[in-house]
C-alpha cells in the first residue's frame, strides 16, 4: 500500500506481512489481519448481497445492461489489545452488470454477470501513529445462474403482459470468481484470492401492489494458499438470509425495504483457529424509477443494524439500467 505523508510516519503499513508478524505477536495479529481481508471483501460485495426481485417473473429473451456507482464508508473494529486500531475504509465502486433471461424446461431462467472496479482508501493507527494508504483495481466478479421452479413459466413478451404473478419458488448458484486485485504479501487487498460458491433458495409472493421475498443461501469458499504471503487460509461455510418487501406504483415505479443476516465463517490460518468473524444484521431501502423507454434508475442504501464482527459501515449506490430484447 502506498502511503503519503511525512517520512517515518507511515512506513509501518508498507511492511510485508512477514515483517509485521516479526514485530508484533502473531497470536494477537493473525485475527486482526484476517478481519482486514474479510471486511474489505464485505465492502466490495455489499450491494450484491442485498438485492430484491432476484426471482421475480420476467419475459424470456430479455437483456439488461447496468452501470452502477456505489460508496461505502465505515469503521472496522479490531481487537483492543492489538497495536493497530481505528481502521477506517472508504471505497468508491464502479460496476458493470449484464442479465439475460431464457427458457429452460419451460421454466424462466436467468444468468447475471457482475464486474466491479474499486478505488479504496484507508487510514489507521499503528501504536498511536496515523497512517493511510490506497488500492485501485478490479474486484472479484460474480456470476449468478438461476431458475424459477414454480410459479414462473418462460413467457414471450406478449404472454407476459397478461400473466398474473403470485407465488414463485426459485433456486440459484452464485459463483465468486477471484479476478480482484490481490498482493499476497500485503495486508489489505481488494480481491480475496479464492473462489466462492453460494447455492440459494428464494421464495417470492405478489399481492397486487405489494410483494414479499425471502432468500436463504450458504457461502462455500476454497482455500487461499497465499494469505499473508505463504499462509493457508481456510473458512467454513457462511449462512446468509435475506428478506425484502415492497410496493409497486404505476408506470413500473417500485420501492422496497430489505434486510440480511450473515453468520458462521469460522476461520483458520495454517490449521490454527482464529474464531467466528461473522454475525451481522443489515437493513436498508431501495427504489426504482423508469424514464424514457427501456431505461431506469435505481437507488439503494443500507446500514449496519447489529454487528459482532466489525463490519460497521454505510453503503449507498445509484444504478442505471437499459433493457432490450
Amino acid at each position: 500500500m502506498q502511503c503519503p505523508g511525512k517520512p517515518g510516519t507511515n512506513k509501518l503499513i508498507t511492511l510485508t506481512a512477514k515483517q509485521i508478524t516479526k514485530i508484533f505477536p502473531y497470536e494477537k495479529m493473525k485475527a486482526f489481519f484476517l478481519g482486514l481481508l474479510l471486511s474489505v471483501g464485505c465492502f466490495t460485495a455489499s450491494a450484491q448481497d442485498l438485492e430484491p426481485r432476484a426471482y421475480s417473473n420476467l419475459p424470456k429473451g430479455m437483456n439488461v445492461i447496468a452501470l452502477a456507482y456505489a460508496l461505502a464508508n465505515g469503521n472496522i473494529i479490531s481487537d483492543p489489545g492489538a497495536p493497530i486500531s481505528g481502521l477506517k475504509i472508504t471505497t468508491n465502486n464502479l460496476g458493470a452488470a449484464y442479465v439475460h433471461t431464457f427458457g429452460l424446461m419451460n421454466k424462466l431462467a436467468r444468468v447475471q454477470v457482475i464486474v466491479p472496479f474499486v478505488a479504496m482508501t484507508g487510514s489507521l493507527k499503528v501504536y498511536g501513529q496515523d497512517t493511510s494508504g490506497a488500492r485501485t483495481g478490479f474486484g472479484d466478479s460474480r456470476i449468478r445462474l438461476g431458475i424459477n421452479l414454480l410459479g414462473s413459466p418462460a413467457l414471450e413478451r406478449t404472454e407476459y403482459r397478461q400473466w398474473q404473478e403470485k407465488t414463485i419458488l426459485g433456486v440459484s448458484l452464485v459463483t465468486q470468481v477471484p479476478t480482484g486485485l490481490y498482493y499476497k504479501e500485503k495486508l489489505i487487498n481488494i480481491g480475496k484470492n479464492r473462489w466462492g460458491f453460494k447455492p440459494e433458495v428464494g421464495v417470492s409472493r405478489r399481492f397486487k401492489h405489494f410483494f414479499t421475498e425471502g432468500f436463504v443461501g450458504v457461502w462455500f469458499y476454497t482455500d487461499n494458499a497465499h494469505y499473508l504471503d505463504s499462509s493457508d487460509l481456510k473458512q467454513q461455510p457462511v449462512f446468509s438470509i435475506q428478506a425484502h418487501g415492497g410496493y409497486y406504483f404505476k408506470k413500473q415505479i417500485w420501492v422496497g425495504v430489505n434486510a440480511n443476516y450473515f453468520n458462521g465463517g469460522k476461520t483458520s490460518v495454517n490449521g490454527n483457529d482464529t474464531g467466528d468473524l461473522l454475525d451481522t444484521w443489515r437493513v436498508g431501502a431501495i427504489g426504482s424509477v423508469p424514464f424514457l423507454k427501456h431505461h431506469s434508475l435505481k437507488i439503494q442504501f443500507h446500514i449496519g443494524a447489529f454487528t459482532n464482527s466489525g463490519y460497521n459501515y454505510k453503503f449507498g449506490s445509484l444504478t442505471y439500467q437499459y433493457i432490450f430484447f
